[in-house]
């Protein structure tokens, strides 16, 4: 059954803040991916069940606020004060980081690391940049040769637009990239396709890597991959399992970068049993 999803709003620094709540159980904040992607793609209806879940509209997007004064500088730790202040206003546990939130996520265990009692970083990696690059861009060169997915990468390849329309109308082109199968079930994921928007965010071309300090993380993460993720694969999430000391890996076998989506019941078991490890 879908839960009540009531929305809210805060101030941190003068700047509006939103996030929206569904569910029962611990508390968990959610950040979704991008930067300057829609947070309800997010929506997890099944972890809804046994998780509080909080869903932040980040800074950029939607009717959260705008970094006026540094329209260029949506770094990664720029959105930290947000999500703590978020997480201190809902007393929140958890915290699930998805994608560009992932990374989100491992800056804040760095800067708040005795806040949480633990993070899943989802579909995600300890950097972007130069070698994220290189072995996404292998893996979308050999995606790319199957049918219908000529378009798609000649849209990946194009200029990131400097509109929201125009960044949306992109993300809705390379979307089919980011499933294990889209076209073979495209009449379940048109309709997320479809309705998906994103807002031109820049981040002055910020290189974040925190390979060299994993160790330092006292957060106990979850790192949860796709086997067919093309943008984050498996091995940088296990790489985040290695490294951060108490955390554990899942991977799902029928998903790329979606798993909460293509393979939700799996995703939602492997993250209550977590959760419950955790807050037991």
């Amino acid at each position: 059954m879908t839960q009540t999803l009531t929305t809210y709003e805060i101030g941190v620094g003068g700047i509006a803040q939103r996030f929206h709540v569904a569910g029962r159980g611990p508390v968990c904040v959610m950040h979704p991916g991008g930067p300057g992607v829609d947070w309800s793609y997010l929506r997890m209806p099944l972890v809804e069940e046994f998780v509080t879940a909080v869903y932040v509209e980040p800074v950029g997007t939607g009717e959260s606020g705008r970094l006026a004064s540094h329209p260029h500088g949506y770094t990664v730790q720029a959105y930290v004060p947000f999500v703590h202040a978020v997480v201190q206003h809902v007393g929140a546990k958890f915290l699930l980081g998805h994608s560009h939130g992932g990374l989100v996520a491992q800056q804040y265990a760095l800067t708040h690391p005795t806040r949480l009692a633990g993070m899943a970083l989802y579909a995600t990696a300890p950097c972007n940049g130069p070698d994220l690059d290189a072995v996404s861009g292998r893996n979308a060169e050999r995606i790319g040769r199957r049918p219908r997915m000529g378009p798609v990468l000649q849209a990946l390849h194009a200029p990131w637009p400097e509109t929201d329309e125009g960044a949306t109308a992109n993300l809705r082109a390379i979307l089919p990239l980011y499933f294990d199968d889209y076209w073979g079930h495209e009449a379940r994921y048109a309709a997320l396709r479809e309705a998906v928007r994103c807002w031109h965010v820049s981040q002055d071309g910020e290189v974040f890597d925190v390979r060299d300090r994993l160790g330092r993380i006292t957060t106990p993460a979850l790192a949860i991959a796709g086997a067919h993720d093309w943008i984050c694969e498996p091995s940088w999430s296990r790489r985040l399992a290695e490294g951060i000391p108490g955390s554990s890996y899942v991977e799902q076998p029928h998903s790329g970068h979606f798993g909460h989506i293509e393979e939700p019941e799996g995703f939602a078991a492997a993250l209550e049993k977590w959760i419950l490890a955790s807050h037991g």
